[in-house]
């Protein structure tokens, strides 16, 4: 399906698709494979900071049970491969369906670049720096017809990242109920690993995955390690160093973008800078102020901050613009696979990447796509649905399904009378158009009147239908709640593990398929 059908899909991200000419002072590279194939061939990394993070890697994925694919492919970036990343936050038993869609987009696409003699290795960064804990720490999950939400915490969050945040002891009954739902199996075994009291929502995210992913050669990466942010310290030392350049370029891209009809992913004022400080395990916003900066209601001169990044670069993150740019600073990146939300940030983050790393990385989108389920395709075939039928919301889907099993009679009556209504009006239009032909656009108005009178009709009995018919309701929500739920893409709100689950490990092969063709729209996946 293309995006252009798809709800709420933003004009940049439709150009960066399918006009690009229209967006390329925004972005460096098409979104092609062969603009990553070009890209990758001309990447230069140093291998003394190449040879630092593959020791980080290691040791992270090590301890988080990686078997000797992930090992090897650290093996190889350790040699010289390139990386093809995405990433996502670390949400509550491994978060949505995207998140799987993001690994495998990158997994497909380095084994298309190693088959072109290109080595390279992918690789998954965990967003453990962000600080919106409600975001993450609830996981939603089919229960029959109904959508059933588990939360891990009764708390709303504070400014502290969530990657290091300890589990709470509710964790062993949300895990519990989890698995009741899924049923038994590998993936349960996996989920009662991984989600224990004494774990962070980092940790069990990886450990997850660890599992989830074994025998792909997946990397994944914890961005909250301190020797990462040692070796991506002279990064944090030039944004604070360049904070007003960067500003004002971020500033007038702005700008461009309003001027191009396009809208700013991340607002930016005057007094932004590019980095946070994550002293006193509280992620707070650096900002400009005069000649130096406001750290919370602190004043710091620009000398104190650049000391306390050179001494402290822990103590430091990156802000969403930056965010892309550290990654690419600690990687070799051939490409970076995102959401449209994600892959708009880049439209900003390109003054960024120019000003500090003097290159910009392609950026793609990753795979998009929902599944539909035996069960579920037998219902859309029995009631005529198509996928695009689901965006018009439970109602509408009720009364559908409705007219699909009116009585025939009744059926064909409605639809006869459409023809016969549709046959003596045009030979009315007919005649009037001899007559008078101004009457012709009046006899036009009447009959989309008459017509939607009609199909009110048919509508009406439609809902007679469902009075008496409560299985048509129970296979609507059915529907929705599998393929549409909560009037949102599948991909976004049921959890990855409720897919692997029901199909096995097969499944990332049949997703790897789908990403294959890098087709640009919305891959609709039956098994």
């Amino acid at each position: 399906m293309p995006f252009t059908a798809i709800p709420h899909s933003s004009r940049l991200f439709l150009d960066f698709l399918f006009q690009f000419e229209k967006v390329k002072e925004f972005y460096a590279h098409q979104p092609h494979s062969q603009a990553v194939l070009e890209y990758a061939r001309t990447l230069d990394f140093p291998m003394e900071r190449r040879a630092r993070v593959a020791d980080v890697l290691e040791k992270q994925n090590r301890q988080w049970g990686a078997q000797s694919a992930t090992l090897a492919s650290i093996e190889r970036f350790r040699k010289g491969a390139v990386a093809c990343i995405s990433g996502q936050q670390v949400g509550m038993l491994g978060g949505p369906l995207y998140s799987l869609l993001k690994a495998v987009s990158a997994l497909q696409m380095a084994e298309e670049l190693t088959a072109q003699g290109i080595e390279a290795i992918p690789v998954f960064w965990l967003a453990t720096e962000d600080h919106d804990l409600a975001e993450i720490a609830s996981v939603t999950l089919p229960a029959g017809c109904e959508l059933e939400k588990l939360t891990a915490t009764g708390e709303s969050g504070s400014d502290a990242p969530v990657g290091p945040l300890p589990l709470e002891p509710r964790i062993e009954s949300l895990v519990e109920r989890a698995t009741q739902l899924l049923g038994a199996g590998w993936v349960s075994d996996a989920l009662r690993e991984s989600y224990r009291v004494g774990e962070s929502y980092g940790s069990a995210f990886a450990r997850l995955f660890t599992r989830l992913l074994a025998g792909t050669g997946m990397v994944l990466v914890d961005p909250m390690e301190n020797e990462l942010h040692a070796i991506a310290q002279p990064l944090f030392t030039a944004a604070a160093e360049r904070a007003e350049e960067l500003d004002q370029a971020l500033l007038e891209r702005g700008k461009a973008l309003h001027i191009a009809g396009y809208h700013e992913q991340v607002r930016v004022t005057p007094e932004s800078t590019l980095l946070f400080s994550l002293a006193g395990n509280r992620r707070t916003v650096l900002h400009l102020a005069g000649d130096g900066f406001m750290l919370g209601a602190q004043r710091i001169s620009r000398h104190e901050v650049l000391d306390q990044i050179a001494a402290h670069p822990e103590q430091f993150s990156a802000n969403v613009l930056l965010r892309p740019v550290m990654q690419d600073y600690l990687f070799p990146t051939a490409v970076y696979f995102g959401g449209p939300a994600e892959l708009a940030y880049f439209a900003q983050a390109a003054v960024v990447y120019e000003k500090l790393l003097g290159r910009m990385t392609p950026v793609m989108p990753r795979l998009s796509a929902t599944i539909i389920s035996p069960a579920m395709d037998d219902l859309l075939a029995r009631y005529r649905l198509s996928f695009g039928d689901l965006f018009h919301g439970s109602e509408r889907v009720c009364e559908l399904l409705a007219s699909r099993v009116l009585p025939p009679g009744l059926r064909e009556a409605l639809h006869e009378a459409k023809e016969s209504l549709q046959s003596h009006l045009s030979a009315l239009r007919a005649e009037l158009q001899a007559l008078d032909p101004t009457l012709v656009d009046a006899t036009a108005r009447s009959e989309r009147k008459m017509l939607y009178q009609l199909a009110k009709i048919g509508a009406k009995a439609g809902r007679a239908e469902l009075r008496h018919n409560k299985g048509l309701t129970q296979d609507a929500h059915h529907v929705l709640t599998e393929l549409f739920p909560h009037k949102e893409l599948q991909e976004r709100v049921l959890p990855v593990i409720y897919f692997l689950a029901q199909y096995g490990r097969e499944l990332i092969t049949e997703l790897k398929k789908a990403a294959a063709p890098q087709c640009p729209g919305h891959q609709i996946i039956r098994l």
